[in-house]
């Protein structure tokens, strides 16, 4: 088994400054939740499926090429007749009938396989049978930071919004609070980070970010405490925040770590990934079901880790 994240009880996470053990994250689920996976012909999506169904956190249905399902599973030396496999003569087939699935009720979790992001997204978002709940949906990332830091962090968005607004950045901050809501921490610490720690009228991303933070001490945004703009080094360094006189809650003590835009957040994950060797999660928030939406191009790893994920969301209902 890949080493895995344990999401079981942030809020134990964030007192002790301990992680916890993958057996007590399989623990937490207290039956396996029905997974429908688009465009499951890939050989990373198939393991972390694979491995996940083993540990008895999930039942699978496959949408997709099953020919191609079949003869890699062979190459695995996984059993297909174990599976639930469904043919789709195309990848937007197979969103369409994985979105479906979730909708109907037949599945309680969407996973994206071997297609792109547009293509899922216009299932997803389909008015008549998609998954839409008129919330923004937002890509929220669970990672761990091995070494200096022994606790969990979400980080937004890095895969889903591409330049948003000030209001969907507050929705943003919203889906990510109720992520951590929803993990167990009941007051999560909102950085919201920039390049100054200072607001600068001429950077529209610590004017915004300023805005954001005065609407989280007015009550306007719920359940967490913020503050912005922040430098990534004053969100999570108790020393640098000290060096530089910030006075604040949230710096040097973030859960949360809110980007500008999708640019940063995306070299942001990948260098956490590439270069830092951290294990990740990603989940989309705002749809009527948890969704799982990885790169095609995400570790096993890193699919088994989202995979739990979801599966904690829907166990708990919390999700959107």
């Amino acid at each position: 088994m890949t080493e895995t994240l344990d999401f079981t009880n942030i809020d134990a996470v964030a007192s002790m400054r301990g992680l916890l053990s993958l057996a007590r994250l399989i623990g937490q689920v207290r039956g396996p939740k029905r997974v429908a996976v688009a465009a499951a012909e890939d050989d990373h999506v198939l393991g972390a499926i694979h491995n996940a169904r083993l540990e008895g956190m999930i039942q699978p249905i496959l949408f997709g090429d099953e020919a191609k399902i079949r003869v890699i599973c062979f190459e695995l030396g996984i059993d297909p007749s174990k599976l639930e496999i469904v043919n789709a003569k195309d990848h937007a087939q197979a969103a369409e009938l994985a979105v479906r699935a979730v909708t109907s009720g037949q599945a309680d979790i969407l996973m994206k396989g071997l297609l792109d992001t547009a293509t899922i997204l216009r299932a997803v978002l389909n008015k008549e049978w998609g998954m839409r709940t008129g919330k923004l949906l937002s890509h929220v990332l669970v990672f761990e930071a091995k070494g200096k830091f022994n606790r969990l962090f979400l980080m937004s968005d890095g895969a889903m919004n591409i330049e948003p607004d000030l209001k969907a950045k507050i929705e943003i901050v919203q889906n990510s609070v109720a992520l951590a809501h929803a993990l167990g921490l009941e007051k999560p610490k909102v950085a919201m980070l920039a390049a100054i720690e200072v607001v600068n009228p001429d950077m529209s991303t610590a004017v915004d970010d300023a805005i954001i933070s005065k609407m989280g001490d007015r009550g306007q945004i719920k359940g967490a405490l913020i503050d912005g703009p922040l430098a990534l080094d004053n969100a999570v360094s108790e020393e640098a925040a000290r060096i530089k006189g910030i006075v604040s809650p949230v710096a040097g003590h973030a859960d949360i770590l809110i980007v500008d835009n999708i640019d940063v957040g995306n070299v942001f994950y990948k260098t956490l990934v590439y270069f830092g060797d951290a294990q990740v999660a990603g989940i989309i928030m705002g749809a009527s079901a948890p969704m799982v939406l990885t790169s095609r191009a995400d570790s096993e790893s890193t699919k088994f880790n989202s995979i739990a994920l979801a599966c904690i969301l829907a166990e708990r209902g919390k999700f959107k």
